[in-house]
């Protein structure tokens, strides 16, 4: 398919990491395949995250399609960004629709993102997660890949203003190994647990020191809203 927004908008992203000189580390981009589908499935900490996780899929010459709340689409700015680059809109109240979409993407060798907690995590860890990547993996026959993405979070999160002016952030990508989807939940808990390691390997190794910082889990001693706090807050959001 003709890529005449997606080149573009990537030329874009990159002079915004180097005007704010974030100090981006790309970890495992080998575990990409070159060439056919894959579903990559990463954690959720940012409204930035579908930038980052396609920057880490670049160094394989990937583009990635992610799957992306309808709402984005109807944005009069977003959304003809959104449809050039073609990603897939998901519309909860007409999933199917999304996942048939999504589902031809990888049969003709495409490499669709998403986000299997489908909100962010204002607790910092992997919540319960959907069971759509899996079962597209799975029924696609492509391999499933983690990624957990750490700083993030510093530049753009729920709850908290955004500050994208703000320079010399380290961003984490870190990329797993393929895993082979299966279908039910314990295809479920395998990803969220690859997730999750990937996730406290980025937190552990990140170089700024998070302790008393609102943009750290609690369990590392910050003071993101614990899992439970979280979750209340979503249910009045």
């Amino acid at each position: 398919m003709a890529e005449l927004v997606y080149p573009p908008v990537i030329g874009l992203a990159k002079t915004m990491f180097r005007v704010l000189d974030l100090r981006i580390e790309i970890e495992g981009p080998e575990h990409i395949p070159g060439s056919g589908g894959a579903v990559l499935a990463s954690n959720h900490v940012s409204y930035l995250d579908f930038i980052f996780a396609g920057y880490g899929a670049r160094p394989s010459g990937r583009l990635t399609r992610f799957m992306a709340k309808h709402e984005i689409f109807a944005n009069r700015i977003a959304g003809p960004l959104m449809r050039g680059m073609h990603h897939i809109p998901v519309d909860r109240s007409a999933g199917q629709a999304s996942y048939q979409q999504a589902l031809a993407a990888l049969r003709s060798g495409e490499v669709v993102g998403i986000f299997p907690e489908a909100t962010i995590s204002r607790s910092f860890t992997v919540k319960e997660i959907k069971s759509g990547a899996n079962r597209l993996a799975h029924e696609a026959g492509v391999p499933l890949i983690p990624v957990a993405l750490w700083g993030t979070q510093r530049l753009w999160t729920k709850g908290r203003p955004k500050n994208l002016t703000q320079r010399h952030v380290p961003v984490k990508i870190l990329i797993g190994e393929p895993m082979e989807p299966s279908p039910g939940d314990s295809g479920d808990a395998l990803l969220r647990k690859k997730m999750q390691e990937l996730l406290d390997r980025a937190q552990s190794s990140y170089p700024d020191d998070g302790t008393g910082q609102w943009w750290q889990p609690v369990h590392l001693g910050g003071t993101a809203p614990t899992p439970e706090e979280a979750r209340e807050l979503d249910r009045h959001r």
